[in-house]
């Protein structure tokens, strides 16, 4: 893609979203609401409609499988307003209705028993036929690369490094993953839900730009990272595995210590925010902020300690 068309999709994405929103012209007073700008994806909102300009390089037999997915199942996913993406100076954008996120400021209120349950459901449903592999391991790995660019000499990289490599080789995006038939999310945090219709209706997934098969235990595991690195609270981990466990959730076991099967999906993700944290910090020249310093000791504690889940997958 050339520099020339990437900056004309922020302006081509804002027309878009708003002919969408009023295909009659009709006169609007709503203003543009850019809802991120980022490389891997930027998104618009205008009115009650949300358009997103996926990353360049994304696959557009695999994007139109993600959408029908998620189209199939609208009692889990926000399903889209069209079921298949278009062009649009280089980029494919999909066409979505608003839904109010999750807010921020009241971490109190954080819906961990929906976003289980949610998560249960998708795990549950068989994946159409041709659906790739969800992208969580993918991710992890691009992590890591982007940290030995950023921050090769940081003193952080050696023992973020340490701990990726005790991980088995699916989890580093370097085999095929030992599950390749339960329908994974491949991004699961608590920035995946909104409310549709806005504020008043059920709580749906979204972002399917990394929904595919594989082992649904990487779906789980950032919270159960946070809770590992004492980022979330003993009893908001309690409440989310609790209701998984209740909505019939295969990712783990019904009963019984879950870690066997949680170790390394939740240490994969541990080192994918350490690595960020460090890359983005080093770019911006800032100091790590304490949830930050958190991951990155945690990472240095895993360097020595092999992963509880050694057998629980091949290596």
């Amino acid at each position: 893609m050339t520099a020339t068309a990437d900056a004309d999709v922020l302006p081509a994405l804002r027309a878009k979203v708003r002919s969408t929103a009023h295909p009659e012209s009709t006169p609007c007073s709503h203003p543009d609401t850019v809802l991120a700008e980022r490389a891997d994806g930027t998104v618009v909102r205008h009115a009650n409609t949300v358009a997103k300009a996926h990353a360049p390089e994304t696959n557009p037999t695999h994007l139109t499988l993600r959408l029908a997915v998620a189209t199939a199942h609208p009692d889990t996913l926000l399903a889209p307003l069209h079921p298949t993406p278009a062009p649009l100076h280089g980029r494919l954008i999909t066409l979505w209705p608003y839904g109010t996120p999750v807010d921020p400021d009241t971490p109190e209120h954080a819906p961990w028993e929906d976003a289980a349950t949610l998560l249960a459901r998708l795990h549950r449903q068989p994946p159409p036929p041709h659906l790739p592999p969800m992208r969580g391991p993918a991710k992890a790995a691009q992590a890591i690369a982007r940290l030995k660019a950023a921050a090769p000499h940081h003193p952080a990289t050696a023992p973020i490094l340490r701990a990726w490599h005790t991980l088995p080789t699916w989890a580093r995006a370097e085999a095929p993953m030992p599950d390749a038939t339960t329908l994974c999310h491949g991004d699961l945090h608590l920035g995946q839900l909104v409310r549709h219709p806005a504020t008043t209706g059920p709580w749906r997934l979204i972002d399917v730009d990394d929904l595919g098969v594989g082992v649904p235990a990487w779906d789980l595991a950032r919270p159960a990272a946070w809770y590992a690195c004492g980022l979330l609270l003993p009893d908001e981990w309690t409440r989310f595995l609790t209701a998984y466990r209740q909505a019939g959730g295969p990712a783990v076991p019904a009963h019984g210590d879950p870690w066997p099967v949680l170790d390394v999906p939740a240490r994969a993700l541990t080192v994918q925010t350490a690595a960020l944290a460090i890359a983005k910090s080093t770019a911006a020249g800032r100091p790590l902020d304490d949830a930050q310093r958190s991951v990155v000791d945690a990472c240095d504690r895993m360097g020595g300690i092999p992963p509880e889940s050694a057998n629980a997958f091949p290596t």
